[in-house]
């Protein structure tokens, strides 16, 4: 089983709508994945996602209403094999706080995709680009989606 973190700056807008989108399309693709998101910075621990979060989310089809924001935690970096970062910022923050010897991959969420329109999922929170980071982390999420079931598929051939 993979276990995948996204992270974001408070995580109440970028890292919990790519939570929810990433979690459904692996649930209907019936793959096992444990995936959760945090942020690098404390200021909203125990918030709801941002409340246009939520409705740009929900008008395609995630519900993630009942999120809670928290903070990147040194544990993450052993109980995770993925970190995904939603900008650069966020990156070299988590390539800070890892731990020495931490397992987990760290790289930006668009990474996944082999022609990435950008490099990094724009913060919504001050231009209300919401549907922007949903096309965004939509495309990169069934890009993830389709190496990982590639990645099972050669291992099961093995």
């Amino acid at each position: 089983m993979k276990r995948i973190l996204l992270v974001c700056l408070g995580n109440i807008c970028r890292s919990p709508i790519a939570e929810g989108v990433l979690r459904e399309k692996a649930v209907r693709r019936g793959l096992d994945l444990v995936i959760d998101s945090a942020g690098t910075a404390s200021w909203h621990v125990g918030r709801l996602p941002d409340r246009r979060a939520i409705a740009a989310a929900a008008r395609r089809g995630y519900d993630i209403s009942t999120l809670r924001a928290r903070q990147v935690r040194s544990a993450d970096f052993a109980d995770f094999d993925l970190i995904l970062a939603m900008d650069e910022s966020n990156l070299a923050d988590l390539e800070a706080m890892r731990p020495p010897g931490a397992p987990a991959r760290i790289k930006l969420l668009l990474d996944n995709l082999a022609d990435p329109p950008m490099r990094e999922v724009p913060d919504p929170y001050y231009d209300d680009r919401f549907d922007l980071v949903l096309d965004l982390v939509e495309e990169a999420s069934e890009a993830l989606l389709d190496r990982l079931e590639a990645m099972h598929a050669a291992k099961r051939k093995c």
